[in-house]
C-alpha cells in the first residue's frame, strides 16, 4: 500500500459528493442520512432528520433533479416511494 492510496480514496469520496456541495443544507442532510441508511421513505427521512415533511420533499426534489437520489415505489405499500443514494 503506497502513501498515495489513502489520498486517492479521499479524492474519490470528495468527488462523489461534488454534486451535493452546492445544495441547500436540508438536501445535504437528507443525502447524508441516506448514505448511512440504504433505503428510506419520505416519512422515515423526516423522522431521522427532524425536518418538516415539506422540507424533506423539497430536498428530495433537488437531489432527484441532480441525479443524486433514486426513487422507486414500495412493494409493500404502493402509496409510498423508497429513496436510495445514487452517489
Amino acid at each position: 500500500m503506497s502513501a498515495t492510496e489513502p489520498l486517492a480514496r479521499d479524492e474519490e469520496s470528495a468527488d462523489r459528493w461534488d454534486q451535493v456541495r452546492e445544495m441547500p443544507p436540508s438536501a445535504k442532510l437528507v443525502a447524508k442520512v441516506l448514505d448511512y441508511n440504504d433505503t428510506l421513505t419520505q416519512s422515515q427521512l423526516a423522522e431521522e432528520t427532524l425536518l418538516p415533511p415539506r422540507t424533506v420533499r423539497y430536498a428530495l426534489t433537488r437531489l432527484e433533479d441532480a441525479d443524486v437520489v433514486n426513487s422507486r415505489f414500495s412493494f409493500t405499500d404502493a402509496r409510498k416511494r423508497l429513496y436510495t443514494l445514487n452517489v
